[in-house]
């Protein structure tokens, strides 16, 4: 069966922590590991709540200041710190470009409510390149909720095999597997591309 889409996620794939010595250094003058400022805000329950839409990211960023003490006056800057070395692989947005011409793109995200007008201001380019953006706020699911996969591939138009779906955490891979997605554990930029073309090579329409 032809490949028809290919879906990515989008932190840890395409956009990126490229120097974590901002956060280790927020890290340190907390008391903390890195790890664990990073378990706070992108795993703990309010994470998760904001995920699914049932609270809103400022409700949870709320929980992380209480949490760690962050007096009002700091709060901004620390955010800013904590964001400051993300960036967009705009190698992977020009591949993800090209395969636009041939084959439908999403973009399937867990993330917070406030995600797209941060998007918009800081990295417009990651929102212009996908056929169909979503994050999981919007819609009151998260992965690896196959139930996400499947309105990911309603929009797009395609049947589970026809889809290729990149993900950079081994269970949001093995949830796209499970419902028959041909799915990518992204490690690495080479990698993604180098097994994408490989799949689709593998699977054009003979």
């Amino acid at each position: 069966m032809p490949i028809k889409a290919v879906i990515f996620d989008m932190g840890g794939v395409l956009l990126r922590t490229m120097d974590t010595a901002p956060r280790e250094k927020l890290a340190e003058q907390l008391g903390i590991s890195r790890h664990d400022l990073e378990m706070l805000v992108f795993a703990s329950p309010t994470s998760l709540l904001a995920e699914t839409g049932a609270i809103r990211e400022s409700d949870h960023w709320a929980s992380v200041f209480d949490t760690l003490k962050i007096p009002p006056a700091e709060q901004l800057e620390f955010q800013r710190r904590f964001w400051s070395k993300d960036r967009v692989d705009n190698d992977l947005i020009e591949f993800i470009r090209g395969l636009r011409e041939n084959y439908r793109t999403g973009l399937l995200s867990n993330a917070w409510d406030a995600i797209r007008p941060a998007l918009s201001e800081r990295f417009p380019q990651i929102l212009g390149v996908f056929d169909i953006v979503v994050f999981s706020a919007e819609v009151g699911m998260r992965k690896p909720d196959p139930r996400y996969y499947q309105w990911m591939l309603d929009q797009l138009g395609v049947a589970a095999p026809e889809a290729i779906f990149v993900d950079d955490y081994q269970p949001n891979v093995d949830a796209a597997s499970e419902i028959g997605i041909k799915a990518i554990h992204f490690t690495n930029p080479q990698q993604c591309r180098q097994d994408v073309l490989a799949l689709l090579n593998h699977h054009q329409d003979r």
